[in-house]
């Protein structure tokens, strides 16, 4: 498969995870509180950001680097919490992933995709 080809099924894949966490807090309830208070509520999320931060780094170099606005670092770093310190991780962390990050990438994936 062509590079480009495969960075934009990469893409499609992670769009598909962000739409799933938007899917997830309009299940549960856009709420810190809610998240907080349901384990279910955060490791559905945690599941998704996982799995972005690995697509992340299948993405080529070339894409990485023709897009070094995002912060490809930050979402490896923010997988490779939740795969090995999620006992650690702040809930208040990752909701603000979920808030602020997740929307982000999203519209990154909308934008490149359309």
């Amino acid at each position: 498969m062509p590079e480009r080809q495969r960075d934009n099924s990469i893409l499609e894949h992670m769009l598909s995870y962000c739409v799933d966490i938007e899917d997830t807090v309009q299940r549960f309830g856009d709420s810190y509180e809610a998240f907080s208070h349901d384990k279910a509520y955060r490791n559905a999320c945690a599941m998704c950001i996982l799995q972005i931060g690995e697509l992340a780094g299948h993405l080529s170099a070339d894409f990485r680097a023709a897009h070094a606005d995002m912060p490809w670092k930050a979402i490896r770093g923010m997988r490779n919490v939740v795969a090995h310190a999620y006992a650690d991780i702040s809930f208040q962390t990752t909701w603000d992933t979920i808030k602020n990050d997740i929307p982000a990438l999203k519209n990154f994936c909308v934008g490149l995709l359309s």
